[in-house]
């Protein structure tokens, strides 16, 4: 599982878009980008809905090689956000932890 702990620190193993990925399932898709246009997105469609996880191999969700949170973890050489001694006053990871507190936990149950 610890590979399903995004760099950021979301459990990608509970992922609707991850789920739909896996399955194959066009109906959990639309689902998906549905509540993402409401929340994030208003041009979010169901052929996005594409991801395995960002930190193990397979198809990635759209936006990921633009992520500033997964590139700043490349960039430094981390497997994770939890790995970096700036974590706490990251601007980057900031709005995930603020809205995911648990995302934090899941960090640190990997070092």
């Amino acid at each position: 599982m610890s590979l399903l702990i995004s760099c950021c620190g979301i459990n990608c193993e509970g992922c609707e878009a991850r789920t739909a990925t896996i399955n194959n399932d066009d109906t959990l898709r639309e689902k998906v980008a549905e509540e993402w246009r409401k929340t994030y997105n208003p041009a979010i469609t169901a052929a996005m809905i594409n991801c395995t996880g960002c930190r193990v191999e397979g198809v990635k969700i759209g936006h990921w090689s633009e992520c500033q949170i997964h590139n700043c973890s490349v960039e430094k050489g981390l497997s994770h956000c939890g790995m970096c001694n700036e974590m706490n006053e990251c601007t980057n990871v900031k709005f995930v932890h603020d809205h995911l507190p648990e995302a934090v936990d899941n960090l640190k149950s990997l070092l």
